[in-house]
């Protein structure tokens, strides 16, 4: 049988990058002592106002067919959240709806780019990006993101990469995996690009409400020069703690989401009724979990670098935003995939860094997801770890 070319583009894409975590599931299903430390879900349960909205909708027969764009209460709180948020007007026309930001970047990546385009992405990225441009047909065209640089998308190394086929620059900020926000500057500088060259900036910016104290963040959304090339995508499933409900959506220009509408209606038809309205709630509302799981996550970040880098030689890349933590493993003498494994035999499950782009291939990634005394029980075995592999402080040592 032939199978079609978007198959052989995805393959290894998927569940391949989750081995470790796959793995840990198994062996604690047979009863092993394992701390996991791997994906990124909220550290308390969907808000019981947002189950019961969801409910009450139910009950209230909101299971009807809804449309490709969404459903209209819906699409006015987003205009107005997005209206209050940054210095510009938005109407419903500037948004549709989805099930969850993985629908809404598939879908807006499908709009921008096809077989014989370029999409510039930041490496390290998210696990699904490469999957998310391929299956559109274009390539990925990996744009470094450097530790000196705190993560950060610099303009000299994106102007490189450009060539008369790039069509599309793909943002994460807050960034996910390395935590880091891009500046005012950053995106002023990037824009300029963007105008310069053509190109969407699609901003994925599912982690906005996770940003730790004292840290400034702006969307590309706020730059009224680029307002016209600017696409952005998110959910509710960080932000209220809702991954399962697959809530999401696109913001952009009216003429774009025009355009995609049709690619929205072929697909899925919108998000089910039920869900918008317990999805209008939580934008009306805003969130009653995001601000205690900031500082909660910003606290367990915090406490793994004071305790690793006192205890080790092991680097741990302050985060931002968002869920993850970054640790470099050098000084262990493996790179990030061997640590991951061997970590693993120690109790311990983490991310290798490589599941997200070559650019951390001497990283893993650790969730602050887990409830703190899991935490820190994590810590200290990671601690005990990396000096059974040399990697202690020499005053240690002596």
């Amino acid at each position: 049988m032939r199978f079609a070319d978007v198959t052989r583009r995805l393959a290894g894409l998927g569940g391949a990058k989750w081995a470790v975590y796959s793995e840990a599931r198994a062996r604690i299903a047979k009863g092993s002592d394992i701390i996991e430390m791997t994906i990124g879900e909220p550290d308390v349960p969907v808000p019981a106002d947002l189950v019961s909205a969801t409910v009450d909708a139910l009950h209230a027969g909101r299971t009807a067919y809804s449309n490709g764009r969404g459903e209209a209460a819906l699409l006015d709180a987003l205009a107005a959240r997005y209206s209050a948020r940054w210095p510009r007007r938005f109407i419903p026309e500037n948004f549709l709806t989805f099930p969850g930001t993985q629908t809404a970047l598939y879908a807006c990546i499908a709009a921008m780019a096809e077989a014989g385009d370029e999409v510039l992405v930041g490496d390290p990225m998210y696990a699904t990006y490469e999957g998310v441009i391929r299956a559109s047909g274009a390539e990925v065209v990996p744009v470094p993101l450097r530790a000196e640089h705190g993560f950060r998308m610099q303009a000299a190394d994106l102007a490189a990469r450009i060539t008369p086929r790039s069509r599309a620059i793909l943002l994460t900020s807050p960034h996910n995996p390395t935590g880091a926000i891009l500046t005012k500057q950053d995106l002023q500088a990037i824009g300029e690009l963007a105008m310069a060259h053509d190109l969407w900036i699609l901003s994925d910016e599912v982690y906005e409400e996770l940003v730790f104290d004292g840290v400034a963040y702006t969307s590309p959304l706020a730059l009224p020069e680029i307002a016209d090339r600017v696409v952005s995508v998110a959910s509710i499933s960080k932000s209220h703690a809702a991954p399962g409900f697959r809530s999401g959506w696109c913001v952009g220009p009216e003429a774009f989401c025009a355009a995609l509408l049709p690619l929205s209606e072929t697909m899925l038809f919108g998000n089910q009724p039920f869900i918008a309205d317990m999805t209008t709630k939580a934008i009306r509302d805003g969130s009653s979990v995001a601000a205690e799981m900031t500082g909660r996550f910003q606290a367990r970040a915090r406490r793994l670098a004071e305790r690793v880098t006192a205890a080790t030689t092991l680097n741990v890349a302050m985060p931002e935003a968002g869920m993850f933590c970054l640790i470099e493993t050098t000084a262990t003498g493996m790179a990030g995939e061997a640590y991951a494994w061997d970590l693993l035999d120690h109790g311990v499950a983490v991310m290798p860094g490589t599941s997200f782009g070559d650019g951390l291939h001497h990283w893993v990634r650790v969730a602050l997801t887990i409830e703190d005394s899991a935490f820190d029980h994590a810590v200290e075995r990671i601690i005990r770890h990396a000096r059974a592999h040399g990697a202690v402080r020499q005053e240690e040592a002596v």
